[in-house]
């Protein structure tokens, strides 16, 4: 089996192709693993491309660390908490009860108490969350209209949405509610915060995102005896004759081949299309691409004691203290804050130096010790199609792992997991490729040569 793409789908897929006794080489077309999960170096620390989280419901992307060895390479909290800030305000929090409420009355306290809302919105809220909970998700309806436009129907404010509702679907959908799909919204808000009291508990990395998911990812291959071929873009993927009946083959340059009786297809729904023959999938660029950029800001001091925190009424939307992750030792007066902006249509073409002052400035009102604390350095990271858009009619345009052409199956947050474009997705889909590349018989070992390793054919001229 050839799994061409080394991100958290493709190490899931051969991975589990692997466990399943394939023989598996996987195609990597960069010198790393991790996809859009990497890391990079600057002036002596190390820092992460975006502050990928999961939460405690995501419950593949954590087998998964285990598989790969980086569970305790985490944290994830104990119960919800995410505090609230707001310039000249006092802070808010969205939590889960001390008490041992089940879902959803585990976040009714918390609702009441939260100081950004109206009293009267945070009574409509309770609305919206009946509701929710009354929603079919794999009702096909869901996704023919925005998430705000739902809310809207059942109660919910323009404050509201933008105060509350927005604060989760921003992250986790990558889109402002007023252009998600009600389809995506709703499977968050249900399995994350209201089918059970601990589904949204926050986890995110405690070590750099290249050793989490690439070194980890990297050593849990080898021991699976996957063969991984870096710096080999797969150019194309096509059947072929291996000397046994019909097989599969996938150009990688240079008039190289290298053949499988199945093949993953594990890259962006944009690059995907590139290299399959033309008709094996119906035309998925509708699914268009969300951006995502983060400011990482290097100050002399320490200005705040949270992990991470939510922004209003800021351009600031979400900040993560990454000090220990980027290599500063607990005892050196430095802090390392990265500032997540989803969904980032309006900052992905502003220059660097302007993104750094307006998010530096911004911290400032938001962390009064921050006034007096001095920017060392500061540095942008940009992913211009971080997720595809969830909006409404993309589950449509979402294809399942099964491709029309016979062994090649497709695997990608961007499939249709049910998720949104999201690490957990991202695994699933991995997941699903490989068993059903495995189950149906596609998979199973091309024959090597005398050195045990898959032959490498060279197409004649």
């Amino acid at each position: 089996m050839v799994v061409v793409g080394g991100g958290l789908s493709g190490i899931a897929a051969a991975l589990e192709a692997a466990d399943r006794g394939a023989q598996v080489t996987l195609l990597e077309r960069r010198s790393r693993l991790g996809g859009l999960t990497w890391s990079f170096e600057r002036k002596g620390l190390v820092f992460d491309n975006g502050q990928h989280v999961f939460m405690r419901c995501c419950t593949a992307y954590r087998a998964f660390l285990h598989r790969i060895g980086a569970a305790d390479e985490v944290f994830l909290q104990d119960a919800l908490d995410v505090p609230v800030l707001e310039p000249g305000r006092r802070p808010s929090r969205i939590a889960r009860s001390a008490a041992p409420l089940p879902a959803p009355v585990h976040l009714a306290p918390s609702l009441l108490a939260y100081r950004a809302l109206s009293f009267a919105d945070r009574i409509r809220a309770g609305r919206a969350v009946a509701a929710l909970r009354a929603l079919t998700l794999d009702d096909r309806r869901l996704d023919t209209e925005t998430f705000a436009a739902w809310l809207g129907r059942h109660g919910q404010s323009a404050a509201a949405i933008e105060r509350l509702w927005d604060l989760v679907i921003l992250p986790t959908v990558n889109l402002p509610a007023s252009e998600a799909s009600l389809t995506l919204a709703a499977k968050v808000f249900r399995t994350g915060l209201l089918d059970t009291a601990d589904g949204g508990e926050i986890g995110w990395a405690a070590v750099p995102l290249a050793e989490l998911h690439g070194a980890n990812g990297l050593r849990a291959l080898e021991r699976a005896g996957v063969e991984v071929l870096f710096e080999t873009p797969a150019e194309a993927v096509h059947t072929s004759d291996n000397g046994s009946g019909a097989g599969l083959t996938v150009s990688v340059g240079e008039g190289r081949t290298i053949g499988g009786d199945a093949a993953i297809v594990a890259l962006s729904h944009e690059a995907v299309a590139g290299v399959l023959p033309p008709g094996v999938l119906s035309d998925i660029s509708a699914l268009g691409r969300s951006p995502i950029v983060n400011v990482h800001l290097v100050l002399d001091r320490k200005v705040t004691d949270l992990p991470f925190a939510a922004a209003l009424n800021s351009p600031v939307q979400f900040v993560f203290d990454r000090s220990i992750q980027s290599g500063i030792a607990p005892d050196d007066d430095r802090q390392c804050l990265a500032v997540s902006l989803s969904a980032a249509t309006t900052w992905i073409g502003t220059r660097p130096e302007e993104l750094i002052k307006t998010m530096h400035d911004a911290l400032k009102a938001l962390f009064p010790r921050a006034a007096s604390a001095r920017l060392l350095d500061g540095v942008v990271s940009r992913e211009r199609a971080a997720t595809f858009r969830g909006t409404p009619g993309s589950a449509a345009l979402r294809p399942g792992p099964r491709s029309a052409l016979e062994g090649v199956f497709l695997a990608g947050a961007w499939t249709d997991t049910g998720w949104p474009a999201t690490m957990e997705g991202a695994i699933r889909s991995g997941l699903d490729a490989a068993r059903l590349a495995t189950d149906t018989g596609a998979g199973s070992p091309v024959e090597p040569d005398d050195s045990g390793a898959l032959v490498l054919e060279q197409a004649p001229a």
